[in-house]
């Protein structure tokens, strides 16, 4: 870490004796004021509910800058990965920092696209699920059961292990989310092909059936392909922090990522999505776009509990860089399905519009957000609301073992232990129970 020139005093008007708190400065966004010291010199604890202004590591993986809605991949702007790299040229840049050149690239496609396939009893596990359950419920299981099925890169302190299990995951999780969905339908499992593309394969897998030949629209496909690359990572989230802080104990790689998975299917986090459709189709049930405007009236009574789901973002205080590509990618989706008269896509049209012109949302900075877009999206391949989050965790995993792995390798790594603000009973003694 780089000392800043600016230094820093905290006093206190008890008397208390005054300390110096030392200052880095990042390669770019805020410095940050180093506390490490701070209750073994003053016998003091930070109090920062949410972590607003804590930063809990040093990293050089993906910097966000909400103010100016700002996203970029080991410094490339995330409007030019999306349109100039696919998806598995975004993960090579997460796990080693550069992006691949042409050898690179086809090494590591080779890798990734040959380790597709599942251990063959992992559907045997999957039947001991209720055909109903959600599909990330499903995952969580399947996710953490890799770690029984792939004994040989558990040990998360070995480099070869993280990379062994970096590719297995990144490989078999497009596979896994896959067959938790023909489960749910009821449908055969349909193995990977290895010389279709990663987001052609998962299309296939999805889709496709023993009784005809499976073609993968390229359309369809280079949606999908988006959506991993825009959520391939984002900084300190609630699930990668969760990633973070399961493996700093020391567990291994895939536990790790199966409790990111875990707390990623909250409808505050990885669920937006999904909350964003069954909104809309609440609104419809109410009798859709005519209904629109008693819809937003509720939106803006306080006292309604009524929310706005897919809209505004605590991290962008400006647009979602990632909404722009993702309206692209929507409207492409529904000009070549022909969806754009399909009520509820009309629907999500007009409460866009809204959204962009009302006063009350523009002076709030409520703009449609990627969740919002991409639920559109994946709505129109067809596929269901309740698999929305579980496709999320399958692009965000590269993201999350990137961040693991440079945990670990920092030298200064510790197993994570927040503190408190105990304000509960003072000591006392325990009354016999027949004077209670």
């Amino acid at each position: 870490m780089t000392p800043s020139d600016v230094k820093a005093t905290l006093s206190f008007s008890d008397g208390s004796p005054s300390m110096d708190l030392p200052l880095y400065k990042g390669s770019i966004g805020p410095d940050v004021i180093d506390i490490r010291k701070l209750y073994a010199q003053t016998g003091k604890f930070t109090y920062d509910p949410g972590f607003l202004s804590t930063a809990s590591c040093n990293s050089t993986i993906t910097y966000i800058d909400g103010d100016k809605g700002e996203l970029l991949y080991r410094g490339y702007p995330i409007e030019q990965l999306a349109v100039s790299c696919d998806y598995l040229e975004v993960c090579y840049l997460l796990l080693n920092g550069e992006l691949p050149n042409e050898s690179q690239k086809a090494e590591f496609e080779h890798s990734v696209m040959h380790h597709t396939m599942v251990n063959e009893q992992m559907q045997f596990f999957l039947r001991g699920f209720r055909r109903d359950a959600h599909p990330m419920a499903v995952m969580t299981g399947l996710v953490g059961a890799m770690s029984a099925f792939y004994h040989d890169s558990t040990d998360i302190n070995n480099p070869e292990h993280r990379k062994i299990a970096a590719i297995r995951l990144i490989a078999k999780m497009p596979t896994l989310v896959a067959m938790a969905y023909k489960y749910t339908i009821g449908q055969p499992y349909i193995y990977p092909k290895n010389d279709l593309s990663y987001a052609g394969n998962f299309m296939r897998m999805m889709f496709a059936t023993p009784c005809e030949e499976y073609k993968p629209n390229e359309v369809l496909v280079r949606a999908m392909d988006r959506i991993f690359t825009l959520h391939a990572d984002h900084e300190q989230n609630a699930s990668t922090s969760t990633v973070r802080l399961c493996g700093s104990s020391g567990t291994n790689p895939f536990a790790a990522i199966a409790a990111g998975v875990a707390c990623l299917w909250g409808p505050a986090h990885g669920g937006a999505n999904e909350a964003c459709l069954n909104m809309l189709a609440e609104i419809q049930q109410m009798g859709g776009e005519a209904k629109i405007g008693e819809f937003i009236k509720q939106v803006k009574d306080k006292n309604s509990n009524v929310k706005l789901m897919g809209f505004g973002h605590r991290v962008y205080k400006n647009y979602d860089p990632r909404a722009k590509l993702m309206r692209e990618t929507c409207h492409e989706v529904l000009s070549e399905l022909g969806l754009h008269d399909d009520p509820l896509f009309k629907l999500a049209m007009s409460l866009e519009k809204i959204a962009l012109e009302d006063e009350y949302f523009v002076a709030r900075k409520l703009y449609p957000n990627v969740d919002f877009y991409s639920g559109i999206v994946q709505r129109a391949i067809g596929i269901p609301v309740p698999l929305f989050t579980a496709i999320f965790a399958l692009a965000r995993t590269v993201g999350w073992i990137a961040q693991l792995n440079e945990m670990i390798s920092d030298p200064e790594y510790k197993i994570g232990r927040p503190r408190q603000l105990f304000v509960g009973a003072a000591p006392r003694n325990v009354t016999p129970l027949a004077q209670r």
